[in-house]
């Protein structure tokens, strides 16, 4: 048992030394309007545009996101940190106004400030021990150009705290 223990504690230590970009993930589900923030989202494919994430087997809004039909994947910068911050508090209100949302026509519920965002469909769900990995595929969305010729700065998530980081243009072609 030693050995899983030390297994556990370098898994943990690895991973909080690893950055990862941030997004929110948002739902109409059957309580509601739901919303949380995961660090793990990948690109699996662009043709079709499919991606995975996954969601804690011990979230209630998980368990509410993963009845829903579709999501909106919302693509947070550091002027959204704020928001990505609410969204990963437990017990918080994610639709008190604080932060402008509306619903699409197709119902799901869409942070108005964050410019790229997709609606994406949940196509499969693989249940794990203590977790569901998601595969969506992208529906709809917009991703600005401006936010990546600019060089923007993107949100991260390591050795839990939020940080930017800059890509610098200047050292490639």
């Amino acid at each position: 048992m030693a050995l899983a223990n030390d297994l556990i504690a370098a898994f943990c230590q690895a991973f909080r030394m690893h950055p990862m970009g941030v997004s929110v993930i948002s739902a109409m589900t059957e309580d509601g309007p739901q919303a949380l923030t995961v660090s793990s989202l990948i690109s699996i494919s662009a043709t079709p545009p499919l991606v995975a994430f996954s969601l804690s087997g011990q979230s209630v809004r998980s368990a509410a996101i993963l009845t829903a039909e579709t999501v909106v994947v919302h693509f947070p910068r550091p002027a959204d940190q704020q928001l990505a911050q609410l969204c990963a508090t437990p017990g918080a209100n994610r639709f008190d106004g604080s932060h402008r949302w509306e619903l699409l026509e197709t119902g799901e519920p869409r942070f108005t400030e964050v410019a790229t965002w997709f609606r994406a469909s949940l196509e499969r769900q693989l249940p794990l021990e203590n977790a569901t990995l998601v595969i969506a595929r992208l529906r709809e969305g917009a991703a600005p150009d401006s936010e990546c010729s600019a060089g923007e700065p993107s949100l991260v998530y390591v050795n839990r705290g939020w940080h930017h980081v800059a890509v610098d243009h200047s050292r490639h072609p």
